[in-house]
């Protein structure tokens, strides 16, 4: 079985924002499958499904994205999942908006999902998709600074950046139909452009 989870917040007050960039190309995703997120296990929402062969576990952790790695950690161990066969999908700051990366594993970048993940699992071995949402663009004020990107993260896409955010979480639904048929070098080599 392959768990292939989207970070974000829980609750429609979050649903739009950069932050659940990672829930919304899990609904796209789960949509096309039509895999519904019918159960609630290890604070997570969580559908099953078939795709291409590959038996599927698509989740939503409830635990807001600072601690996806209780949910995650959980649904590992109850499925024993390898840690080849999870998929994470995530925003991230240092992607251009609507860019797509996809890596065999690595550090949390400083997202702090990725960090609370990485510590649960006891490994930085696991695939994952980076959707770019970019950094804010702030005069007066240092981009890198925890406020202002606190407030960045939490906002919503306008509307001309919802133009390159729709077709990046499509192009992220094919990278994860890549990624189950033909594995994440395959997935790599095709989608990072």
């Amino acid at each position: 079985m392959k768990l292939i989870v989207g970070l974000g917040n829980p609750g429609r007050a979050y649903a739009h924002n950069r932050h659940n960039i990672g829930f919304r190309c899990l609904n796209y995703f789960a949509r096309l499958h039509s895999i519904r997120f019918e159960r609630r296990q290890c604070q997570a929402r969580v559908g099953f499904g078939e795709v291409g062969g590959s038996k599927l576990l698509l989740a939503k952790p409830r635990t807001f994205v600072n601690l996806s790695g209780k949910a995650v950690g959980c649904l590992v161990n109850k499925y024993g999942i390898s840690l080849n066969n999870l998929l994470v999908i995530y925003d991230e700051l240092d992607l251009p908006l609507g860019k797509i990366r996809l890596r065999r594993s690595g550090g949390s970048g400083g997202h702090n999902g990725m960090k609370s993940i990485i510590s649960a699992l006891g490994s930085e071995d696991f695939p994952r998709i980076r959707v770019g949402i970019g950094r804010p663009q702030v005069e007066g004020l240092s981009n890198t600074d925890e406020d202002v990107i606190v407030k960045y993260v939490l906002s919503g896409f306008t509307p001309q950046e919802e133009e390159l955010i729709k077709p990046a979480i499509a192009t992220v639904a094919e990278a994860v139909d890549c990624f189950l048929a033909q594995g994440i070098e395959v997935a790599m080599n095709r989608f990072n452009w």
